[in-house]
């Protein structure tokens, strides 16, 4: 029993859903505008002296306005925040439950605490009302309380710990130690290419005091491509979430510890809430950093 496949409830596929596509257009939609900036800068270097030529640098700043207006109003930021955030709550009450974790904890009648499950999700969905319309509809008839958190939750108390070891603790910590690196790498990949831009546009800024006469400088793309850099390392905050990711997988490591510790019902309990409780932290912290970008 301890190969169950673990399934989240519906509500947590459609927040995450939610999340991912809002992601998804709040970045396309600062893509397309670094883009229809850099092509307003390359296009307004005379490559042609008619008139009509220009109307293709200010038609691509209008366009690029439209764009940042339309984010604006969208606010698609605020759908992946909030998804985010909801997935995360239902991840961390999904665990609880099943390893009956406060205050989801062991009961005369298993119903009761199917009912205040359920209860949970419901306030959830009421406190979230505002952005109902964000979510997908896929999957509104799928199940709450899935057949495989029924199948861990019943597990002997060994088998939970098993499970909770290698299905959220060692898979979670992994994850965060993943993205830590990855985010460094980034990090230092996008330095790098700001570096690079810059030192290319003060190069051909000095260079162009010795032929003043040549026309074609590519200086205002390149500031626009340097600029852009800029722009997206503070939108994707490499460095803070290689940070945070980094400090979280070792405060894992160190909860983990204690589960050798763990010998009853009521231990396992306290164990599952101070480890959630980790998790907890560092997405709320994650929301909090990006509302306040």
């Amino acid at each position: 029993m301890t190969t169950t496949q673990f399934k989240y409830p519906a509500l947590y596929a459609t927040a995450n859903q939610m999340s991912s596509g809002s992601q998804s257009t709040f970045l396309w939609l600062i893509r397309a505008e670094y883009g229809l900036l850099f092509i307003s800068a390359v296009s307004s270097m005379n490559f042609y002296k008619t008139p009509v030529y220009f109307i293709i640098p200010a038609l691509a700043l209008i366009v690029s306005l439209v764009v940042m207006i339309i984010r604006s109003l969208l606010k698609p930021e605020q759908g992946w925040y909030r998804g985010r955030a909801l997935a995360e709550s239902i991840k961390t009450s999904s665990w609880k439950y099943c390893m009956r974790g406060e205050p989801f904890g062991d009961a005369d009648n298993l119903a009761v605490r199917r009912a205040e499950f359920r209860t949970y999700l419901t306030e959830i969905l009421s406190a979230n009302r505002l952005i109902g319309d964000r979510m997908p509809p896929d999957q509104a008839a799928a199940d709450q309380i899935t057949q495989s958190m029924e199948d861990v939750r019943a597990l002997r108390l060994e088998d939970r710990i098993q499970y909770y070891d290698t299905h959220r603790i060692s898979e979670q910590r992994q994850w965060y130690a993943d993205k830590a690196a990855a985010n460094r790498r980034a990090s230092r990949l996008w330095v790098g290419a700001s570096v690079i831009a810059y030192a290319l546009a003060i190069f051909l800024s000095l260079v162009r005091l010795t032929e003043p006469t040549f026309e074609f400088w590519p200086i205002e793309p390149i500031i626009v491509i340097a600029s852009s850099i800029l722009g997206w390392m503070q939108v994707k905050k490499f460095n803070e979430l290689a940070s945070s990711y980094t400090l979280t997988a070792h405060e894992i490591g160190i909860i983990r510890g204690k589960l050798g510790e763990v010998k009853a019902e009521v231990d396992f309990s306290q164990f599952v809430v101070e480890s959630e409780q980790a998790f907890s932290r560092e997405h709320t912290q994650w929301v909090a950093r990006q509302q306040h970008a």
